[in-house]
């Protein structure tokens, strides 16, 4: 049995995650560190897990930790992550990371974007960026893998095999996307507040957000040239779920079928990924690990239409894949 441990794990992808390794054949949950003092038991956080797991929440200290554990998943905040991945890479614990502190590619860029010094900055840039279908043979090698951001993932998923392949223009790439409450995590915010946004459906973060470096720049490193998508994230009154609906223009001569065609062939042999003849639904794919994708012609543009579970493919059940591929177990285990 593989011995797990997680960093951070009051929230709610931390929830997610230990119920998939709960289910997991060769997983054991050793440790869960919180940084609340009173260290409560995990019953106490999730009362979903009642008698699943009877562990209690501890402070995290490095020696205990490394010695109970041979795999970290870290759930923590954007740079409080990576001053605690830097000590476990160093002791030869392999590690998926939950933050953005290793997603991009260079520290100017995410000191701009976080606001903050990088706690790690001479590994920033090495690290894979863990969507499997795209970059699983640098996941399989990796000590650390950066779990990518749940809107990058319902947009990457679709657009990378179309730009890859130039059947589609560079500009203008339009994603709007529509996520349930659950993306702004466990932490209270008024704007969250159930009277706040029930029956009301908002835009923010419009040019502010900070998945729009994440979405950039691994379309520049498919398409090999600098690309500025328009990324749109609007909160809707559900729990879960991310719709994305990408509008992209054709190159000469291809039509939707093609770029449907090119999808199926691209993930045939993907598990997860589904490409559909139907407009889907978040609910269609609700607690799984499955993207499905729609493509349709609308004049000049495609609209293409993307949907995942925010809190799995987004988030813990690509996590698990990572951790899977980082193994060499089938990567579908426990997650199916």
């Amino acid at each position: 049995m593989i011995r797990v441990g997680i960093v951070g794990g009051t929230g709610y992808t931390a929830l997610e995650l230990i119920k998939i390794l709960l289910r997991h054949p060769d997983v054991c949950i050793t440790k869960l560190t919180s940084r609340d003092e009173s260290c409560p038991a995990l019953s106490e956080v999730h009362p979903q897990i009642r008698e699943r797991l009877e562990l209690n929440f501890s402070l995290f200290e490095i020696d205990s930790f490394a010695e109970q554990v041979d795999f970290a998943f870290c759930c923590l905040p954007h740079a409080a992550s990576a001053e605690i991945v830097k000590q476990l890479v160093e002791r030869g614990i392999k590690v998926v990371d939950f933050s953005a502190d290793y997603r991009l590619n260079d520290t100017a860029t995410f000191e701009k974007w976080y606001e903050v010094e990088h706690p790690d900055a001479a590994r920033v840039g090495t690290v894979p960026y863990g969507i499997p279908e795209l970059f699983r043979s640098e996941i399989k090698n990796a000590e650390l893998v950066a779990n990518p951001g749940c809107f990058p993932s319902s947009a990457l998923l679709p657009l990378a095999p179309l730009l890859s392949q130039n059947l589609i223009e560079s500009t203008p790439v339009i994603i709007d996307s529509k996520t349930g409450v659950s993306g702004a995590g466990r932490k209270p915010n008024l704007k969250f507040h159930y009277p706040e946004c029930n029956e009301s459906v908002a835009a923010y973060g419009v040019g502010t957000h900070r998945h729009m470096p994440e979405i950039n720049q691994i379309i520049d490193r498919i398409c090999n040239q600098k690309i500025s998508a328009t990324f749109t994230p609007h909160l809707i009154p559900m729990d879960r779920g991310i719709l994305s609906t990408i509008y992209v223009k054709p190159k000469p001569g291809v039509d939707a079928s093609e770029l449907h065609n090119q999808l199926d062939d691209f993930y045939h042999d993907e598990t997860f990924v589904r490409i559909t003849d139907t407009l889907p639904n978040t609910k269609d794919v609700t607690h799984t690990n499955f993207c499905d994708i729609s493509i349709s012609q609308c004049g000049e543009l495609t609209v293409i239409v993307s949907v995942l579970d925010n809190l799995i493919k987004g988030a813990s059940g690509a996590a698990v894949q990572n951790f899977n591929l980082m193994l060499g177990l089938p990567e579908t285990t426990g997650i199916l």
